[in-house]
């Protein structure tokens, strides 16, 4: 969860030349699966396809991630960049201290499959990951669908040379330990 203070303000409205002020406002958010379902389901396009995004696309995703009840809808439009940055900064947050020893790789071959919020939620029910888990962040919950995925998988078979090799090592390391020639 994470707490959006937004200052007092005040600015000029354009379409009504009157200048608007509202009191300092705040409210929580969370970046999760029910946020990303919500976001989907209004704008009929996958959130997590790694293209740009709209400013007005981006606002309402902060609207759906919203967790405060009757925030005023003039403080979605006029969140001061910086705050901006810091929520943009939330989202993108591992928040899991689990890392994978590929992620350091540049050439990793990416899935082409696109990721919707439906998507996932196949992935929850196929791994047997209970539902309370749609409210964690987003993040942390994918993280969680991998290191299911990699300890559910079948072991890798090695392969004739790389059995060879590593028997020749321990045979070698075995008549080393038994002073023997063979």
């Amino acid at each position: 969860m994470f707490q959006v203070e937004i200052p007092k303000q005040e600015y000029f409205d354009e379409t009504t030349s009157r200048f608007v002020s509202f009191e300092a406002t705040s409210f929580q958010i969370e970046h999760s699966l029910i946020s990303l379902s919500k976001w989907e389901s209004k704008w009929n396009k996958p959130f997590l396809d790694g293209k740009a995004k709209t400013p007005e696309e981006l606002i309402d995703y902060i609207r759906c991630m919203t967790l405060t009840k009757n925030v005023d809808p003039l403080v979605y439009l006029n969140i001061p960049e910086d705050i901006l940055k810091a929520i943009n900064s939330y989202i993108e947050a591992p928040m899991t201290a689990t890392w994978f020893s590929d992620d350091k790789v540049k050439n990793k071959k990416r899935s082409r499959e696109i990721i919707t919020a439906e998507i996932v939620y196949y992935w929850m029910i196929a791994l047997n990951i209970p539902f309370e888990c749609q409210k964690w962040h987003l993040n942390r919950l994918l993280t969680l669908i991998r290191v299911c995925s990699i300890k559910n998988a079948p072991a890798k078979k090695m392969r004739n040379r790389d059995i060879l090799r590593n028997n020749a090592k321990l045979n070698a390391a075995r008549r080393h330990s038994m002073n023997s020639k063979g």
